[in-house]
């Protein structure tokens, strides 16, 4: 991914630029903003989904070049906005089937009352000087992102909260006192935007030596060199690409669309695998009658296909 650019740069590894962005400011009037914003990216052909609430905006969307920079210059064009950063990556087809635009009580959702990531955030910590950071053994790195995104990557020697929703990551801070034993926290997410948050939330249980890298994990695959990162495996996107690897090349997983999970080649080939239906992660919590349901979708999906259509249930 880049940051922030006028123009988004040309045309590498795919038909359609993916755009993640997120900006924290105060926005009491987000509501009247969701269907100007609606109409701007239908009429340039953008798809993805955009949140907005009180304290600003979030979200990851996807386009042509033209279609891209234009939806990026009307939210630039506002004076709440005039500072956004995104950041790019590219494609090979469409990886949403809709534009979303959604209001939203959080921009990422915590349940905290108060954090406030304008008055009070961790240290950044860029790309290039991560590595140095979490080699530290003075450091505790933390993962914040949930378990199913850890289950495909997760920097080498960091600790793996296996939260569901982050909506837990506070309590798992709260009952794990050994976080104090090192003077050092290190923090990444996916893009950077739950770490805003939570280093937040860390500062205020009192923690006072508090990073977190820049750009998230997708700055680094872009900017680090595959022979020196720390990272081990891919990296979980909320797209149809499902993950990405180093120099942001599209990953080799799947979604099972029962369960959301990842699936690598060695899942495909499990007897609990079924296309649509089941996989080894979710095929002993389903019922039949939920299996029988997932197949019914399943064939919908299919002559979906088969009509040169994409069937929004997939």
């Amino acid at each position: 991914m880049t940051d922030i650019s006028t123009t988004p740069r040309p045309e590498t590894h795919g038909q359609f630029m993916v755009a993640a962005l997120y900006h924290f400011v105060a926005f009491p009037r987000f509501a009247d903003f969701r269907e100007p914003l609606q109409t701007v990216c239908d009429d340039n052909g953008v798809k993805g989904t955009l949140l907005l609430a009180h304290e600003g905006i979030n979200g990851t969307i996807a386009g042509t070049d033209a279609g891209i920079t234009a939806v990026l210059s009307y939210l630039r064009a506002r004076p709440e906005f005039d500072g956004l950063v995104h950041k790019e990556s590219r494609a090979s087809s469409m990886p949403f089937l809709r534009m979303k635009v959604r209001l939203k009580k959080e921009i990422v959702t915590m349940g905290v009352d108060n954090i406030d990531p304008n008055k009070i955030v961790g240290t950044y910590v860029d790309p290039k000087d991560w590595n140095a950071l979490i080699s530290d053994p003075e450091t505790i790195v933390i993962d914040t992102r949930n378990d199913y995104e850890t289950a495909i990557g997760i920097f080498k020697g960091a600790v793996d909260p296996q939260t569901k929703t982050f909506r837990e990551f506070p309590d798992w801070v709260r009952n794990h006192a050994g976080l104090h034993n090192k003077p050092k926290i290190a923090m990444y997410c996916t893009g950077g935007i739950r770490c805003e948050k939570a280093t937040a939330f860390m500062k205020e249980q009192g923690f006072d030596e508090v990073f977190h890298l820049k750009g998230g994990i997708l700055k680094y695959l872009e900017e680090v060199p595959q022979e020196e990162s720390l990272w081990e495996g891919a990296c979980f996107v909320f797209d149809d690409r499902v993950s990405v690897t180093h120099g942001l090349e599209e990953g080799e997983h799947t979604l099972c669309h029962a369960c959301r999970q990842p699936l690598t080649t060695a899942d495909l080939a499990s007897p609990h695998h079924e296309d649509g239906v089941s996989c080894i992660h979710c095929h002993e919590v389903r019922t039949d009658e939920d299996r029988e349901r997932y197949r019914q979708r399943q064939r919908q999906i299919t002559l979906a296909k088969t009509r040169g259509e994409k069937h929004l249930g997939s």
